[in-house]
């Protein structure tokens, strides 16, 4: 797979670096002289080009890359790479890193961005996810599929302790993914049953996390945790 990766910052060369590994050809891009370290990434080819001029993105081949990363710390130029990959090049994937939280809203598809990565919002549901029981909890959003992964820690309370997954009424739009219990991965089939303080994780359409958060855990509010779109 060929990713491009705009912005050949601490965040770029970290996310190069996991890919090369991967078995992955990456192409770093920035406009800023002192941001080209090869030496820093030696396997990856390396770009000096502004990501927000189709004639840069037309030297980088754009057209023939599988991803781009648009990762730079200026949300509007991580929006405009995004948009120009996938709109000019028909990239098949584009990841925007989302740098200040009140312009998440704008990374959405109509700005040729599939997947978003807000780092407050990841920190948010992390923090969650680590000290609620009963509360569900958003950790990540598919925007292709209009889902979300979801994660509840099942608290003593709940009506379906014991009971085995094939037997529980999941709501519609939603599927038990995983059971993690005492720090081992318990595959949900029909015969496992849940226990207290089992952390499940689900995928679930918005739609649905309310009537999970009341089927699992009814003592706590209605609300559950999940951040507002």
């Amino acid at each position: 797979m060929r990713v491009a990766i705009a912005g050949a910052g601490a965040v770029g060369r970290s996310v190069a670096r996991e890919l090369i590994a991967n078995g992955h050809q990456v192409l770093l891009i920035d406009k800023d002289p002192a941001s080209l370290r090869p030496e820093r990434v030696p396997d990856a080819e390396w770009l000096l080009a502004d990501s927000c001029e189709l004639s840069s993105l037309e030297e980088s081949r754009m057209e023939s890359c599988d991803v781009v990363i648009a990762a730079t710390g200026d949300d509007k130029v991580n929006l405009v790479t995004s948009l120009l990959a996938k709109t000019e090049f028909a990239v098949p994937r584009t990841v925007a890193r989302v740098n200040h939280p009140n312009n998440e809203w704008l990374f959405t598809e109509a700005w040729g961005v599939d997947v978003n990565v807000s780092t407050p919002r990841i920190m948010s549901a992390l923090v969650e996810e680590a000290v609620t029981v009963g509360d569900l909890v958003r950790l990540f959003t598919f925007r292709k599929g209009n889902a979300n992964l979801v994660e509840l820690t099942l608290p003593d309370d709940s009506p379906y302790i014991g009971k085995p997954c094939g037997l529980i009424p999941w709501p519609d739009n939603c599927a038990i993914v995983t059971i993690l219990r005492d720090g081992q991965v318990y595959v949900p089939d029909a015969e496992q049953p849940i226990e207290s303080g089992d952390e499940l994780l689900f995928v679930a359409g918005a739609d649905s996390e309310a009537e999970l958060q009341s089927l699992l855990a009814p003592g706590q509010h209605a609300a559950g945790s999940p951040p507002p779109d």
